[in-house]
């Protein structure tokens, strides 16, 4: 068996039927930011830097949203630089004695004690604020791995009936963001063939009045079709049963705050899991009664299946075991900076951050993009010979196709683009 018969083996083709649900994507890649936020070790992190770009080079899609990865390392990077020249010029509490350079320091008044503009830079504070910067750069890395691999609409059809509101708000922000870009690009595009200047406050303000009345149409538009569909209906809840619900909802989201504080800081990691699993709890049971008000109805639910359990499976396994491992070494995963020294990369550790490959081995293979499919270039006729007329078809006498039922679910209905002779005009 060859190994791409292997990889299909262990990951077949995805499809609608075996779409791996997006809550594991976004649970694997906390269980790596969750890894790097326990370590300064750069070794660690830029073996998790590794694992995530594997997998989202291996599992991503040709969709908008998976393009947004790019976007993050270069975020990561940025931060990376700037912590770097914030300890250039701003100081740094790590004392060292290795100095770099000496910059002109800028006195300060007497009651700007412990801060200092310029000064002694040294190798001990450089080092620390790259570690820092690095852990950083991991955890914005991480989130981006999740944005690129889940899809956030049917993330957001997946939420609870209690965050029902909101998530319909977000799908049709998702939803209009592209016509809002695409009408931009139209009007600024229109303005440079006419001549006229497309930047500047005048620029702004004669392309944003069109985009702004088009948007506007659009809402009214998407409105009266939720309407007509049922949107926004609600069930009679008690009064009882939305106060436990509020004080269920509340007090998760504080113990949720607490724990994830906890985990987060050495200090911490004693009572932090208790109560983050707490938290966890009464939210999910907040959300489940207040999923009661809403009536809904979901068309073509994501299946949390196993290949989504060895997903999520894999990010919780190497987190829990940076958070083990932190507890009988620590100084493996912080490494030390005063004096500096090469620091070493811990085995198990390692091997555990190897597991968050998993997913690109069991999740399902994207399917490759279909080719355009060009149309055959028309025969030009001799010179002389009159060109034969086009054969008669269906479409061309006028058929309609037939229009698709409509569905309800959490996501609203699309409306369809205006025609040009709609849309709103550039004033002049």
């Amino acid at each position: 068996m060859t190994s791409t018969a292997l990889r299909r083996g262990l990951a077949p083709e995805a499809d609608r039927s075996n779409a791996l649900h997006p809550g594991a994507w976004w649970i694997w890649a906390l269980g790596l930011g969750t890894a790097a936020s326990r370590t300064t070790n750069p070794l660690l992190l830029a073996l998790l830097i590794g694992v995530a770009g594997y997998v989202v080079v291996a599992r991503r899609t040709e969709a908008p949203w998976a393009r947004s990865y790019g976007a993050f390392v270069k975020l990561g990077l940025a931060v990376i630089g700037i912590r770097l020249v914030f300890a250039v010029f701003l100081g740094s509490p790590i004392p060292g004695t290795h100095t770099v350079v000496s910059l002109p320091e800028v006195p300060l008044p007497e009651w700007a004690q412990g801060v200092r503009v310029g000064g002694r830079v040294t190798a001990e504070g450089l080092v620390f604020a790259l570690y820092d910067g690095l852990k950083l750069a991991t955890l914005l890395i991480c989130v981006g791995a999740a944005n690129a691999l889940a899809n956030p609409a049917r993330l957001l059809k997946s939420l609870p009936g209690a965050l029902y509101e909101a998530g319909v708000a977000v799908v049709v922000a998702l939803t209009f963001a592209p016509h809002l870009i695409a009408d931009v690009q139209r009007l600024r595009a229109a303005r440079r063939l006419r001549g006229r200047p497309d930047r500047g406050l005048r620029g702004l303000l004669q392309v944003g009045l069109p985009v702004l009345e088009g948007a506007l149409e659009r809402s009214v538009a998407l409105a009266a079709a939720m309407d007509a569909r049922g949107y926004g209906r609600t069930a009679q809840v008690p009064a009882a049963v939305r106060r436990t619900t509020a004080v269920l909802t509340l007090g998760g989201l504080i113990g949720v705050c607490a724990g994830t504080y906890g985990l987060l800081t050495a200090e911490g990691a004693t009572y932090g899991l208790p109560v983050l699993l707490a938290g966890l709890v009464a939210a999910l049971a907040g959300l489940w009664l207040g999923g009661r008000r809403s009536v809904r109805t979901r068309y073509r639910p994501d299946a949390w299946g196993v290949r989504a359990w060895l997903v999520a499976g894999s990010g919780v396994v190497v987190a829990a075991a940076l958070i083990v491992s932190g507890s009988y070494d620590p100084a493996a995963l912080r490494p030390g900076v005063v004096p500096p020294s090469a620091p070493r990369l811990p085995l198990l550790p390692a091997a555990a951050v190897l597991l968050g490959l998993l997913p690109a081995l069991v999740a399902p293979v994207p399917a490759p993009a279909a080719p355009v499919a060009s149309a055959p270039a028309a025969p030009v006729p001799a010179p002389g010979v009159p060109a034969p007329a086009p054969p008669a078809s269906a479409e061309a006498a006028g058929a309609a196709p037939p229009a698709s039922a409509g569905t309800t679910g959490s996501s609203p209905p699309e409306p369809s683009p205006a025609p040009s002779s709609h849309l709103p005009k550039e004033p002049s």
